[in-house]
């Protein structure tokens, strides 16, 4: 009897990385059952609770940064990694790995590297525009480098779009609508804007929030506002933020019913949330991430030269602008049908079985 292929698969640090992670996994599991699978991630990230909730087994590895500047840290570096190294390496032994599979993240390049020692196939998905710094010195010798976005500039790129959960991929905005704005305690006849900076949360953008929170009632629309792990909106009292036609939850775990119950959406361009958005067809405004390299805003780029989505800077995303823009705009149907036609025309809703089923070739199933 033939062994049953084991795939270990790296990523974590934010739902970005973990959402295609888990897809890719879920993937698996549908095409070939008796696949082993084990993640691999670093301790005190949110990996640590999201990917034993979906099922999955997961070790750990320490965080260890490039370092960007001669300091203490940059000293330390090399026995860290090494010692890095060398976990990776030993996990990757104990679960007598076929295929490592890594879609970026600290945890990676030590992946990547015991891997290629120990001659075990690396596959890669990049998921942002512009490509992370673990994923580029894994695409050097990988098997395959996949990309969520065209014109990726990484070695050996074939674009396949984000891994995404059936749940997410397979939402019907119109059927699901009224169902998902109950699940989500809104009125199901009211327009419905949905606010969130991501897993992680956005001051800035809960800035913004609170301060026209007072005049959704007078606007005649709802707002659901995301507001990130522990960063809840107080009032001036020290209360968590109350108005009428606001509710505010810290985190939703499960997508799909944020995207059915929103006429448009107001969120950072990950890449994750932008492929997500395209793929069930949501108007969006997105708000980049203003540090970094840039790429949220060219993740994003496609989408709002395509007229299916609104570009605003995070300096620019001001009370003034939102009462301005927002209000209008979540109140004309053709505009966020029109809008919505242009999103779902480029959504790609495969890629995880994509994924998986060229994992599973490498792995020699």
């Amino acid at each position: 009897m033939s062994k049953a292929p084991s795939v270990v698969l790296a990523g974590g640090g934010t739902a970005g990385h973990i959402s295609p992670m888990l897809s890719i996994a879920d993937a698996i599991k549908a095409e070939a059952p008796e696949t082993k699978i084990l993640t691999v991630g670093t301790a005190g990230s949110m990996e640590e609770r999201l990917v034993p909730e979906a099922g999955y087994d997961i070790e750990f590895i320490p965080k260890v940064p490039f370092p960007r500047r001669p300091n203490a840290a940059a000293l330390k570096f090399p026995l860290q990694f090494n010692k890095a190294l060398k976990q990776a390496a030993d996990i990757l032994r104990r679960a007598e790995a076929d295929v490592v599979v890594g879609v970026g993240g600290y945890v990676c390049t030590p992946m990547y590297l015991a891997a290629h020692k120990l001659n075990i196939p690396v596959v890669i998905h990049e998921g942002n525009a512009k490509p992370g710094l673990a994923n580029k010195v894994g695409a050097k010798k990988a098997h395959l480098v996949a990309t969520a976005f065209e014109n990726t500039p990484i070695a050996g790129a074939r674009y396949v779009g984000m891994p995404m959960r059936g749940e997410v991929a397979s939402v019907d905005r119109n059927a699901r609508r009224n169902d998902a704005r109950k699940a989500l305690g809104l009125d199901a006849d009211l327009p419905t804007i949905i606010v969130t900076g991501g897993s992680l949360g956005a001051l800035s953008m809960n800035t913004t929030v609170k301060a026209i929170a007072g005049l959704l009632e007078e606007w005649g629309i709802q707002l659901l506002h995301i507001t990130g792990h522990d960063k809840v909106v107080l009032d001036d009292s020290g209360k968590p933020l109350e108005a009428t036609n606001y509710r505010q939850v810290e985190f939703i775990n499960g997508m799909q019913d944020v995207y059915a119950a929103a006429d448009l959406l107001v969120v950072r361009a990950g890449a994750a949330t932008v492929s997500e958005i395209a793929a069930v067809g949501v108007p969006a405004v997105f708000v980049p991430l203003p540090i970094g390299n840039g790429e949220q805003a060219l993740n994003a780029r496609g989408l709002v030269d395509a007229g299916a989505a609104l570009l605003v800077k995070d300096s620019e995303f001001t009370p003034e602008w939102f009462s301005a823009n927002i209000p209008t705009l979540v109140k004309d149907s053709e505009t966020l049908a029109d809008m919505a036609t242009k999103s779902y025309s480029h959504g790609i809703r495969n890629a995880a079985q994509v994924m998986a089923h060229e994992v599973l070739k490498v792995a020699g199933k």
